[in-house]
């Protein structure tokens, strides 16, 4: 009992959200100084892309760190039927792409300012702790500014 009632104050206090707009995102980053990442997905058919949504981005000590620090914006490519988004997140995902990750990469993750700069990206599932991925975006947001 006493595990779900730290789980559930934990999620009450570090959730996250993940932007949909690219636009959306640069614009919240710019008032508040954050950094943005993004994450290229595939949620219902990539394997190395579950693994990192579960693995580190869905980890207490990602979204404690993400809540205070970062912009998060997921452009997911599902391929199920059941799992098809909307005509128009799929036109910002796909204009997301374009710029971003044009060979289609995934998972593919990139760390941006507000202005959309590309500061660090990781090409396929970062084999490493969810401590050190934060730590990486730490040192990065910590020299940009």
């Amino acid at each position: 009992m006493k595990l779900l009632i730290a789980f559930f104050i934990t999620s009450f206090f570090f959730s996250v959200t993940w932007l949909g707009d690219f636009k959306e995102a640069a614009s919240e980053a710019s008032k508040s100084h954050k950094l943005i990442l993004i994450n290229f997905s595939g949620s219902d058919w990539c394997g190395p892309c579950i693994r990192l949504r579960k693995e580190i981005l869905e980890s207490a000590t990602f979204e404690n760190y993400a809540s205070e620090h970062l912009v998060l914006v997921r452009a997911d490519f599902p391929r199920q039927k059941k799992d098809q988004l909307s005509k128009e997140q799929t036109k910002l995902n796909e204009a997301l792409a374009d710029k971003y990750n044009s060979e289609g990469k995934f998972p593919y993750t990139l760390l941006v300012d507000e202005h959309g700069k590309v500061l660090k990206d990781w090409d396929g599932f970062p084999n490493e702790s969810p401590e050190k991925f934060v730590l990486e975006i730490n040192t990065i947001a910590n020299d940009s500014h």
